[in-house]
C-alpha cells in the first residue's frame, strides 16, 4: 500500500483538498491569487520568472551603487585630504573641487537615465511575463 504525502505546493493553500503524490487525480493548477483577489507572494516568489526578474534587478543595482559610492567617496576624500589638488584653478574662479562636486549631479543623472533604459528593456518585459503567468494585475 502506498502512503500519500502532500506535495510542497499543496501546503500553501488551505482551501484545497489535500491529496498526496500517490493520488491518480489530475493535479489542480496552483493559484497565485487567493479567493479575495490578493496575490500569494510566497508562491509567486518561487516562480522562475520572479527569480529572473530579481536577478536582473540586482545585476544592475549593485554595480551602480558601488560605482556611485566609489565616485562620491573619492570626491569626499579628495576634498578632505587633497586640498591643494582640488583647489587647482581650471578656468577663472572655477577650480577642480567645484567640477568634482558638479560631477556628482552628472553621475546621478547618468545612473538614473541608465536605470530607466535598463528597466524598460530588461525589467518591464519580465514583469509583464510574470504578471501574465500569475494573473496578478498591476
Amino acid at each position: 500500500m502506498t502512503k500519500a504525502m502532500s506535495s510542497p505546493g499543496e501546503t500553501q493553500h488551505e482551501y484545497r483538498e489535500i491529496r498526496g503524490f500517490a493520488s491518480f487525480d489530475d493535479p489542480a493548477t496552483l493559484s497565485y491569487v487567493d479567493s479575495n483577489g490578493k496575490p500569494n507572494f510566497e508562491l509567486i516568489r518561487q516562480t522562475d520568472e520572479f527569480r529572473t526578474l530579481r536577478r536582473r534587478l540586482t545585476t544592475f543595482v549593485f554595480p551602480m551603487t558601488a560605482l556611485f559610492l566609489t565616485s562620491y567617496l573619492t570626491f569626499v576624500l579628495l576634498s578632505a585630504y587633497a586640498k591643494d589638488f582640488v583647489s587647482t584653478k581650471v578656468v577663472g574662479v572655477i577650480n577642480l573641487g567645484i567640477l568634482l562636486g558638479l560631477s556628482q549631479f552628472v553621475t546621478s543623472i547618468i545612473i538614473t537615465l541608465g536605470y530607466a533604459r535598463y528597466a524598460k528593456r530588461r525589467l518591464d518585459p519580465q514583469r509583464k511575463l510574470l504578471a501574465e503567468k500569475t494573473g496578478v494585475e498591476e
